[in-house]
């Protein structure tokens, strides 16, 4: 089975590192200052002149209140108004992007991410979409992957009847814990209730996938108050569900600061609350997808990682990989072929660059030959567990082991660990190998030496 699961205590000790979870290869932080907008322009005419399929991500970087936890790209501010010069450069930006490409081209995929993007009036939600349809060729037929985060405590039920008006079909609800003494030490109280009452709106719409977000490890959580919010999440029923790893990293991000180091579970009290919850969720029909992620059995991901078609971009695991991905708002990140490019995080970088009608990419890369070949190794064990040499060795014209060489020893000491089964055909990662198979595409990861890895968190 593919979601067979194995927990192994002393595997997890000695491979528990820390790394990248690979949402590209290369990732994230090889983005440099030498790629911009004009090799933007470029990728979007290659774009065009394949009639490739689109899937979009919109950033709306505004939260109401700050969780100390987050990480994310985000302006915490009440004032509501502070939306509205953003969304006029937005809409500059979904001009300009859109003018190089194919009405032709369907977006098969959206994603309004945050921030919270619920904090935009229901006005101003009608707009954005306005603007967006009237530049893309979105469908109107329900058949695209179309979702959106939200902030159950800014949101009702006449906000999930306008997002489903709009076109979307899947929510992304934020939970964490549901124990108010967590809750107090990472400033997001919210009920159960409110969750609840989102979930129940968007199953009378109709809306096609519901997802919840988890955190184990934040300050104050303790294994058997985790279980509880695990169980009580649950009978809610969603169709998925991403249990994260909180990574402490209060040198890199403001907000955690504020988080007491010593209200933090000690390392084999998160081991615990993960094992629980993964025999939780395994007990209640769960499939380990991989990399946090768990789904329904008759969950579009679960049956794309049974047909072997299951992939990973920026958006995380996907079904949509082949479309080209194009990242609008501050902070967005673009995937175009074998260009990855970033907009500027800084909110007033990004509004002054394209108040000068210019577009805002900051800093980006251009994959070669050796991206492209580990990106592919990586995309398959990360996806799939399994890595056949022969589809690697077709696809771009090579030995595996020849080129692959000077791995081999790691790769056998994984073998032998039980982390992997290795022979002169194929890399399967193991049941007890699968919670850690970041660990295993960090052998192939040629940039990872160069780094502080400090950078990533923890692979559990």
């Amino acid at each position: 089975m593919l979601d067979d699961l194995r927990w192994d205590a002393d595997l997890i000790r000695r491979y528990d590192l820390a790394g990248p979870r690979y949402t590209s290869y290369p990732t994230a932080v090889q983005l440099h200052s030498e790629v911009g907008s004009f090799d933007l322009l470029h990728a979007l005419r290659e774009s065009r002149r394949a009639v490739r399929p689109l899937s979009l991500y919109v950033h709306v970087p505004f939260c109401a209140n700050i969780c100390y936890y987050c990480a994310c790209n985000k302006v915490i501010t009440k004032d509501r108004a502070r939306a509205l010069p953003y969304l006029q450069r937005l809409e500059q930006e979904i001009q300009l992007i859109a003018c190089h490409l194919d009405p032709k081209q369907k977006v098969e995929q959206l994603h309004f991410g945050g921030g919270t993007p619920t904090f935009l009036s229901h006005v101003e939600l009608r707009q954005l979409m306005a603007s967006l349809r009237q530049h893309f060729h979105l469908l109107d037929d329900d058949s695209g992957d179309y979702g959106i985060e939200i902030d159950p405590r800014e949101a009702d039920w006449s906000t999930m009847g306008l997002l489903r008006e709009l076109g979307f079909n899947r929510v992304s609800l934020g939970v964490q814990d549901l124990d108010p003494v967590v809750q107090r030490a990472v400033n997001r109280l919210q009920s159960l209730e409110q969750t609840r009452a989102l979930i129940e709106a968007a199953r009378t719409l109709q809306f096609r996938s519901v997802n919840l977000d988890l955190i184990y490890g934040l300050p104050k959580q303790t294994p058997e108050g985790f279980a509880r919010t695990v169980e009580e999440v649950i009978r809610l029923q969603p169709d998925r569900l991403s249990v994260f790893n909180y990574a402490h990293l209060p040198e890199r991000f403001m907000p955690q600061r504020r988080i007491d180091s010593n209200d933090l579970p000690a390392p084999a009290a998160k081991l615990e609350m993960l094992h629980a919850t993964i025999e939780q969720l395994t007990n209640a029909g769960y499939r380990y997808i991989g990399m946090d992620h768990f789904a329904l059995p008759d969950d579009e991901l679960a049956i794309a990682q049974e047909e072997g078609t299951l992939q990973r971009n920026f958006q995380g695991y996907t079904t949509h990989g082949h479309c080209d991905l194009i990242g609008l708002g501050v902070s967005a990140i673009s995937q175009i072929g074998d260009l990855y490019c970033q907009n500027s995080s800084d909110l007033n970088t990004y509004k002054e660059t394209l108040s000068s009608a210019q577009l805002a990419t900051q800093r980006g890369l251009l994959c070669n030959q050796d991206d492209r070949i580990r990106r592919a190794v990586i995309q398959q064990l990360i996806c799939h567990f399994e890595l056949e040499f022969e589809q690697i060795e077709r696809q771009f014209t090579l030995d595996f082991r020849g080129y692959f060489n000077a791995l081999w020893p790691e790769l056998q000491a994984m073998h032998r660990d039980g982390l992997i089964s290795l022979d002169s055909k194929r890399i399967k990662v193991l049941p007890a190998g699968r919670l850690l198979v970041r660990s295993v595409c960090m052998v192939f990861d040629a940039y990872l030496g160069l780094h502080n890895r400090q950078r990533f968190s923890r692979v559990i």
